[in-house]
């Protein structure tokens, strides 16, 4: 029974993984030719400390190659649309060009048959996964961000191929992924040195007590340490992660906490809701199991005085104590 068990949470994970990869296909309609992008125009660093992502449209630019360890990672979204990096560790011996082949697709069929309300056709469709893809790791990446903005992440990474992604939907229901916003790193077997960072402030996040932070949050810059008590897979057949925003006075809290469910074929699109600046975070981190570094992860931000939130990506997460309102007040 508990292999069974644990078998079906491996397809619910195959399941949630290619969804993702598929969705992050179709970050826009017209993806840049990869003739016009030229990484060292985009001021991507071959530096073993900082490691620069660039999206300019629907792409990520990152260098190829990097050794393994405490890793940061500065993302600039230069694109006009929202986007995330979900770094996906992938199974031994498959590759970004297994992932566009055999699951990207797969997804966007999938959501394809969502949008018109035919879930027995839409669940076939995910049923044509290829059974590796239950062996992918959500390993961190950079949080949801608002169109021209940066955003640092340290995460620890170990030895693998990864694949690079964001799912968000444009306008049509096209995956950003489907677009072409999906690309590969390798991470070496070389150790690169690096310490794990400290922190100035701390957010959990449990799919029991949802994301918990300190009662009072000071302005200023911070390095913001996510701990990931646990990990589950919900309805949208991912976990959870977690999200900075900043929320203005024309935020609608009800709009924001539907938007952030990409199985629902009228959100996770672009443009995102009205009042709202997303401002990173920390994608999705295993539970504490094998190497004690996975389930932390760190990013910055640069906290002024105003009305924030910390959301997770998952169905209604008000409901699931995972939407966190909380002000910075103007002095310490």
């Amino acid at each position: 029974m508990k292999n069974s068990i644990q078998l079906s949470v491996r397809s619910l994970k195959n399941v949630m993984w290619l969804f993702c990869l598929a969705l992050f296909m179709s970050c826009e309609t017209e993806p840049v030719p990869q003739e016009e992008i030229n990484a060292a125009d985009l001021g991507v660093k071959k530096n073993h400390n900082v490691v620069d992502i660039v999206s300019t449209h629907m792409n990520i630019e990152v260098q190829s190659t990097i050794p393994s360890g405490w890793t940061t990672f500065r993302y600039d979204n230069r694109s006009h649309n929202p986007h995330f990096v979900l770094f996906d560790k992938l199974p031994d011996g498959k590759t970004v060009e297994d992932s566009k082949a055999e699951v990207v697709p797969v997804f966007q069929e999938g959501m394809d048959f969502i949008a018109l309300g035919e879930w027995d056709n839409a669940f076939a469709a995910f049923g044509q996964l290829p059974a590796w893809s239950a062996e992918i790791i959500y390993s961190g990446g950079t949080g949801m961000l608002s169109p021209n903005h940066i955003s640092e992440i340290t995460i620890y990474l170990e030895p693998g191929t990864y694949a690079l992604e964001c799912y968000v939907k444009n306008s049509e229901g096209v995956f950003h992924a489907t677009s072409g916003m999906i690309t590969g790193m390798v991470v070496t077997e070389d150790e690169n040195d690096n310490t794990e960072p400290e922190s100035t402030m701390e957010v959990r996040v449990s799919s029991e007590t949802g994301i918990q932070l300190d009662e009072k949050v000071r302005p200023g810059k911070h390095l913001i340490k996510a701990f990931f008590e646990d990990q589950t897979v919900y309805s949208h057949f991912l976990g959870h992660d977690i999200n900075l925003v900043r929320l203005d006075e024309n935020a609608d809290l009800d709009e924001l906490n539907s938007w952030m469910n990409w199985s629902d074929p009228t959100a996770f699109m672009t443009p995102a809701p009205e009042g709202v600046e997303f401002l990173g975070g920390m994608q999705d981190l295993p539970a504490l199991e094998g190497n004690p570094n996975s389930h932390v992860g760190y990013f910055d931000a640069h906290l002024k005085p105003g009305t924030y939130a910390f959301i997770a990506e998952v169905p209604d997460p008000m409901s699931k104590g995972m939407f966190k309102v909380f002000t910075v007040p103007s002095s310490r």
